[in-house]
């Protein structure tokens, strides 16, 4: 399997925005002004899927980086939505929309979209594997793999039941590393055992990371005053042998500017850098109340039929409990704003858990929105 020259992948996935409200309302302009950086470093791997920002990550990468670039020159990965899929006719229907989205006439690395052991079946039940499985074998997809959120032993059974995927993407993060969980520890050494390339998505854990608690951020900074919160996380999980590549889902110009000078020439962590890495993610368990990473699949896969904006909602609850005062806080303006603006409140759940069946991170959503609504409705 051909693996990229360099580990850092762009993951078109967290876009700059030109209205904050619409997921669609991406900057193209300025995504194509990132991607040109990206690649004038030398690096290659673009990460994309069908559902990300509303349906339309695919047709930016097609424009900012197919129709710009010779073809040799990157690679395109993107994903089959197995938890979206409702019939077997939608496969080859979604793979063919992908192909013209992307501008494409062969994906590089092609991934069955959250395996678990519910969309696993899923994935069956429809023929997904079984279709992505063929193009493989003729051509049209160099690489097969898949991103995966649940437990070590379901990771086992699966690559024992399917040893022709040659790559898997795991959530590896140093607060996710020893998580019962998240299990990223014991899902590398699982990869590892089936001797499987590996790509880490959510190094940073959906920016938690780039601003880890006062405590956290000082016992790092000390280590390396020239190295951020963010990338130390990065530097963690690229440090793992097996990893190929680390996705970040870039936002701007300055996280492109810094992930890539510092990913150009990368040197793994020392044991004593990794020791620290993970004692800052002792610290940060104690003060993050919901592991949230803002992935929106509850959002975008689920359709909540209350409209309700849960990875919004918990990024304010997470933040307005970060920051241990009582008093009035901007996250209950922004709270109110974003119900004005048509989101359903936190208090109009109706636990139906249709979330709940798609968090990669197996948050009980259900349980956390009558808190939620606790700290905002007052």
């Amino acid at each position: 399997m051909k693996v990229p020259a360099k580990k850092l992948g762009f993951g078109f996935m967290r876009l700059p925005l030109t209205d904050a409200k619409d997921q669609k309302a991406i900057d193209q302009e300025q995504v194509e002004k990132m991607v040109d950086l990206f690649m004038e470093r030398g690096f290659t791997y673009c990460d994309t899927a069908w559902m990300y920002h509303d349906f339309m990550s695919e047709d930016v990468v097609g424009k900012a980086v197919v129709d710009r670039y010779p073809r040799d020159s990157f690679t395109i990965a993107t994903k089959m939505p197995d938890m979206m899929l409702k019939s077997a006719d939608e496969v080859p229907e979604i793979y063919a929309k992908q192909k013209e989205k992307l501008h494409v006439d062969y994906f590089d690395y092609y991934l069955v979209h959250d395996m678990n052991s519910v969309n696993y079946e899923k994935a069956k039940k429809f023929g997904a594997i079984e279709f992505l499985k063929k193009k493989r074998d003729e051509g049209e997809i160099r690489c097969l793999g898949f991103s995966f959120h649940d437990s070590a032993d379901v990771l086992d059974r699966i690559l024992d039941e399917n040893p022709f995927f040659e790559f898997v993407q795991l959530q590896i993060n140093y607060l996710d590393w020893e998580s019962e969980g998240i299990q990223a520890h014991k899902c590398y050494d699982v990869a590892v055992k089936h001797g499987k390339k590996v790509i880490v998505m959510e190094p940073v854990k959906g920016g938690t990371l780039a601003n880890p608690p006062e405590d956290a951020k000082e016992l790092l900074h000390n280590a390396h005053p020239d190295w951020t919160p963010a990338g130390w996380a990065i530097r963690f999980a690229a440090s793992l042998p097996e990893v190929m590549v680390v996705l970040s889902g870039m936002s701007d110009m300055e996280q492109l500017d810094e992930n890539t000078a510092f990913m150009q020439d990368f040197e793994p962590l020392s044991k004593e850098d990794w020791a620290m890495a993970l004692q800052a993610g002792e610290m940060i368990r104690h003060t993050i109340a919901i592991p949230c990473t803002g992935c929106r699949y509850c959002v975008e896969a689920s359709k909540c039929p209350k409209g309700i904006l849960i990875p919004n909602f918990f990024a304010l609850y997470n933040t307005r409990q970060l920051m241990r005062r009582a008093d009035f806080s901007p996250e209950e303006e922004y709270y109110d704003n974003l119900v004005s603006q048509g989101s359903g409140k936190a208090s109009a759940c109706i636990t139906c858990k249709s979330c709940e069946r798609v968090c990669p991170q197996h948050i009980p959503i259900s349980e956390w929105m009558p808190k939620v609504a606790k700290v905002f409705e007052k």
